[in-house]
C-alpha cells in the first residue's frame, strides 16, 4: 500500500470534516478509532421513554435516538442536530451525562464506541410525527412504558432505562 498516495487522497476528501466524512472514509475510521455517540434519553410526564426503531443494515430494533461527534463540534452541538434529525425538534439538555458507557462490539464495523447518554427534554407541545414512517421502519418513533430489549450496542442502558420506566 501507498501510504503517501492514500493519506494525499484522504486529505482531498476530508476538506469540510465538520460537515461528516465520505462514507467510505467515515466506514474506515470508525474501523479503526474508537467513536464517540451522544444518545439522547427522553422521557414523558407518565415516565415513558422515547424509542426510535433502527433498521439501517447492521442493526434491527429499538434504539434510543443518538448520533457520532462529528470533528470540532461539540456534544450540545451534536445533540440538537441529532434531536433535529431525529425527532424533528429542539431539545433542553442536562450538562452533565447520566451515564458513560465503553460498547465494544467484535461484529460490527463500528466495533469500539464511547457513548454518552443525556438526559434531555421536549418542548411541552412536542407530538410525535410518523407520518412519513409506517411501525417498525427505520426512524418510527414510540413511547414506551417498559424498555423492550434494545439493539446490540445499546444494551448498556437496558437496565438504568428499566428502572427509569418504573
Amino acid at each position: 500500500m501507498d501510504e503517501k498516495k492514500f493519506i494525499a487522497n484522504a486529505n482531498i476528501a476530508l476538506q469540510t470534516p465538520e460537515q461528516g466524512l465520505p462514507t467510505e472514509i467515515f466506514d474506515f475510521v470508525a474501523s479503526v478509532v474508537p467513536l464517540v455517540n451522544v444518545d439522547l434519553l427522553i422521557e414523558n410526564e407518565k415516565h415513558q421513554i422515547l424509542l426510535a426503531w433502527r433498521d439501517d443494515g447492521e442493526n434491527l430494533g429499538w434504539h434510543i435516538p443518538g448520533g457520532v461527534l462529528r470533528f470540532k463540534e461539540t456534544f450540545q452541538e451534536r445533540i440538537q442536530k441529532t434531536a433535529l434529525r431525529e425527532i424533528g425538534c429542539q431539545v433542553e439538555i442536562d450538562d452533565t451525562p447520566l451515564k458513560i458507557s465503553e460498547i465494544i462490539s467484535p461484529y460490527q464495523r463500528r466495533g469500539h464506541a464511547i457513548s454518552l447518554l443525556y438526559r434531555c427534554w421536549l418542548p411541552t407541545r412536542y407530538e410525535i410525527d410518523n407520518t412519513l414512517r409506517e411501525e417498525r421502519t427505520d426512524g418510527y418513533l414510540q413511547w414506551h412504558d417498559s424498555i423492550p430489549e434494545l439493539i446490540e450496542g445499546q444494551k448498556c442502558y437496558q437496565k438504568l432505562l428499566e428502572k427509569l420506566c418504573i
